[in-house]
């Protein structure tokens, strides 16, 4: 399992008996973790310095509950960089700490690139790799269904002091947005996925990971450069495992030289416990 260690005020207090006990610069929260079915070394519901809680709601979703003040906004800094966060719906607050271990290794490939090197971030989220590529000196072209999602990256890239200009900010449907890319004859040297595990399309019809990644992958290829630096994928979905998706991209790209790395991510408690927290595949080419 992959960790990353360089958060300045983000840590994972303990977890235990289905929750994870996170502090998120001024804010402790403690929310539900279905992957945390060991117990707890101690009450954290009973954790004096907590700020909110999520509660689920029998009848799906949930709410949160505030124990002490919460700012509309606050962040939270890896490295020299700032997110922006909010209490929101479905447990999140804006960020996955975890993904870290992936924005070292983009910066760390970007950073040693000739050229500019133009990324594709699709279901971009609230932008945590956008920033850590524009800031590496890429430029990005983010995607994601939200607009709400946009906003809030558009957002973190002037926290930053980033370059706009490096930025673009799509509000549309992946799928469809790659093939429209792929019309226009449009290429990235480096892709990013993060798609969701379940979904609904704006016509009802479903969405389920493990019956489109295949199909996805093989779709984005088709706007990969003649000479691409990376592809990522992530994956939050119980039972995809790393070598899944390792041999998905040695298929669709069996005829590029490239070499896939695979494996949990997860982040480090203080407790003593690594929390799994889903995984990623690492496809870099060339070499």
């Amino acid at each position: 399992m992959k960790t990353n260690s360089e958060w300045k005020d983000y840590k994972l207090i303990a977890t235990g008996n289905g929750e994870k006990l996170e502090k998120f610069g001024p804010v402790t929260v403690l929310r539900p973790d279905p992957q945390v079915i060991w117990e707890p070394p101690f009450d954290l519901s009973e954790y004096k310095g907590t700020n909110a809680t999520y509660k689920r709601s029998s009848s799906g979703g949930g709410r949160w509950e505030t124990k002490k003040s919460v700012p509309e906004h606050f962040t939270v800094t890896w490295r020299n960089l700032s997110f922006e966060l909010k209490l929101m719906g479905f447990k999140h607050v804006g960020i996955f700490p975890e993904q870290a271990v992936n924005w070292a290794r983009m910066t760390e490939v970007i950073s040693k690139a000739e050229g500019t090197v133009n990324v594709l971030n699709l279901f971009g989220y609230t932008g945590g790799a956008t920033v850590a590529c524009v800031s590496a000196g890429a430029k990005v072209c983010h995607v994601d269904a939200a607009k709400a999602m946009c906003e809030t990256a558009k957002r973190n890239v002037s926290l930053n002091g980033l370059d706009e200009t490096k930025t673009r900010f799509i509000v549309d449907d992946c799928v469809k947005f790659v093939e429209r890319e792929i019309r226009r004859g449009k290429t990235y040297d480096a892709i990013i996925m993060d798609p969701p595990s379940y979904g609904r399309g704006p016509k009802g019809e479903m969405w389920r990971l493990e019956d489109k990644i295949f199909s996805l992958v093989k779709l984005t290829e088709k706007v990969m450069s003649d000479n691409p630096l990376f592809y990522l994928i992530n994956s939050y979905t119980t039972g995809l495992q790393p070598t899944v998706m390792k041999n998905i991209i040695d298929i669709v790209f069996k005829d590029r030289k490239h070499v896939v790395d695979a494996d949990e991510i997860g982040s480090e408690g203080e407790d003593g416990i690594t929390l799994p927290c889903g995984c990623s595949a690492f496809c870099t080419f060339g070499g």
